[in-house]
C-alpha cells in the first residue's frame, strides 16, 4: 500500500517519555507529510526520529490535559484493539537505525491487564537494540569494537519495584552491524516455551516454568496466578513496532547520553507476518524449530 494501514496500526500519540525518562515525543505524523515520523515508501514502513522540539500529552494513552515538551521526535506503531494474539510465530524483517541514543525495538505487551500491572501481566521483547555502531561495552570486547548486539528479553513478576526481566543478546556472524542491512528477527511464543531467532538461528530459550506471575491481596499478601502465566492462554498480546531516543538504558550506556548529530535515524521495516503454529493447537505448540545448542534464559532472581 501507499499508506499505514489504520485498521490494523495505531499510531501514538505522547510525550510520556516510556517511563524510563525517554527523551522522544511519539507523534501521529506519517505518510509522507513534511516532518513526519512514520511513512511508506519504495515498500518499506519508515519509523524516523528526529531532533527537533515538541509538545504533546504528558500520559501514556494521550488522556487529560498534562503536556510535556522533549527534544526529539519519533513513531510508536501498535496494534492494540486492532489485532491480538495469544501464541504464534511472530517474524519481522528490519533493518535498524545506529547511533548513540538510538533504541529501536520490537515487542509485545498484553492488551488488558488479566493479571495485574506491569510487569505481572508480562512484556515480550523480540528485538531490542541500543546505540548500534557506538563503542561496545559487552564484556570482554576490545577497545574500538563497535556496538552490535540485538537483545530479546521477557519481563514478568509483580508490579514495580518486583518486577523481573530476563533475557540475553545474539551477535551477528562476523559481528555485522544490524544498522547495516535488513534481518529477520522472530519469536515463537508456546505455553511451555518462548524462543528467539535471528535470520533462522534460534539463539535463546526461556521455558515456563521460569517465569510467574503474582499480585498483591486486600492485605498486602501475594498470590500465585496459574502455572504459564502472564504468557499464558488466557492471555492476549499485540505488536509494537518503535524507535525511542535515549532513556535509562540507551542514554546511559556505550557512549552515555545523546549524540545530537546522529539524527535523524529510522527504522525501516519490510514486513509483520505472524504465524499460527500446530493448526491452532491451544497450547500454541507445532513451530517447534528448536536449537539443543540455544541459550537457555533463567530469570535474574527466583521468584520469591
Amino acid at each position: 500500500g501507499q499508506a499505514i494501514d489504520l485498521s490494523k496500526w495505531e499510531l501514538e500519540d505522547n510525550c510520556w517519555g516510556g517511563g524510563n525518562h525517554e527523551q522522544q515525543c511519539y507523534t501521529p505524523r506519517r505518510d509522507r507529510r513534511p516532518g513526519a515520523n512514520a511513512y511508506l515508501a519504495d515498500g518499506l514502513l519508515h519509523i524516523v526520529a528526529r531532533r527537533e522540539t515538541w509538545t504533546g500529552p504528558a500520559s501514556p494513552e494521550g488522556r487529560g490535559t498534562a503536556r510535556a515538551t522533549l527534544p526529539y521526535t519519533s513513531a510508536r506503531l501498535r496494534t492494540k484493539g486492532r489485532q491480538e494474539w495469544t501464541f504464534g510465530r511472530f517474524e519481522i524483517r528490519a533493518r535498524l537505525p545506529a547511533g548513540q541514543g538510538s533504541w529501536p525495538a520490537i515487542w509485545m505487551l498484553p492488551t488488558g491487564s488479566p493479571h495485574g500491572r506491569w510487569a505481572a501481566s508480562g512484556e515480550i521483547d523480540i528485538m531490542e537494540a541500543v546505540n548500534l555502531g557506538t563503542p561496545s561495552d559487552m564484556p570482554g570486547a576490545a577497545p574500538g569494537t563497535p556496538e552490535t548486539r540485538v537483545h530479546g528479553t521477557l519481563h514478568y513478576g509483580r508490579q514495580p519495584p518486583g518486577n523481573v526481566h530476563a533475557g540475553t543478546w545474539h551477535v551477528l556472524p562476523g559481528g555485522a552491524n544490524p544498522a547495516d542491512d535488513f534481518h529477520v528477527y522472530a519469536l515463537e511464543w508456546e505455553q511451555d516455551e518462548i524462543r528467539w531467532y535471528v535470520d533462522g538461528v534460534h539463539y535463546a530459550s526461556q521455558r515456563a516454568e521460569n517465569w510467574y506471575s503474582q499480585r498483591q491481596d486486600a492485605r498486602g499478601g501475594w498470590i500465585d496466578a496459574p502455572p504459564g502465566a502472564p504468557f499464558d492462554a488466557a492471555s492476549k498480546f499485540h505488536l509494537l513496532l518503535n524507535l525511542a531516543v535515549g532513556g535509562d538504558w540507551a542514554g546511559k550506556v556505550n557512549a552515555s547520553g545523546i549524540d545530537p548529530a546522529a539524527y535523524p535515524q529510522a527504522m525501516q521495516v519490510d514486513y509483520v507476518r505472524v504465524y499460527r503454529c500446530g493448526a491452532g493447537r491451544p497450547d500454541g505448540s507445532g513451530c517447534a524449530t528448536r536449537d539443543p545448542a540455544a541459550q537457555q534464559v533463567v530469570p535474574q532472581r527466583p521468584k520469591p
